[in-house]
């Protein structure tokens, strides 16, 4: 689920911790990603990481399968075009179907996180 690392700075030192990703959440944020407008696999990725001021970031294969998840779901859907370097790049968007499940995991999502901060609160 996570990892810590530990730098030494001086006399102080600073802990950095990098969160893995859950299967569902890599879709979630795929998908909120993708509501922004369509956009090639990088962009999603890099999307994510600067909203999150680098905490988050995916890895490329749990992107792309995750990518490939949704396309297969019809949540998403993909063409071909050229990338901001112009470079052949496949980009996506979102469905409809995608839209609607977008709103029910934003609401799924959001009873989960304030369940777990209920029970952090009471330790």
């Amino acid at each position: 689920m996570c990892g810590a690392s530990a730098v030494q700075s001086g006399d102080q030192t600073v802990s950095h911790t990098t969160l893995t990703l859950l299967q569902g959440t890599v879709d979630l944020l795929i998908l909120r990603a993708l509501q922004q407008g369509p956009a090639h696999g990088y962009a999603v990725s890099r999307w994510v990481r600067e909203r999150t001021d680098g905490v988050l970031s995916m890895e490329d294969a749990a992107l792309y399968q995750g990518l490939h998840r949704l396309e297969d779901k019809g949540w998403i859907a993909s063409e071909w075009g050229l990338s901001e370097n112009n470079r052949r790049a496949k980009y996506y968007e979102l469905t409809t179907r995608g839209r609607r499940q977008l709103r029910s995991e934003v609401s799924v999502w959001k009873q989960y996180a304030e369940a777990v901060f209920k029970v952090l609160e009471t330790a």
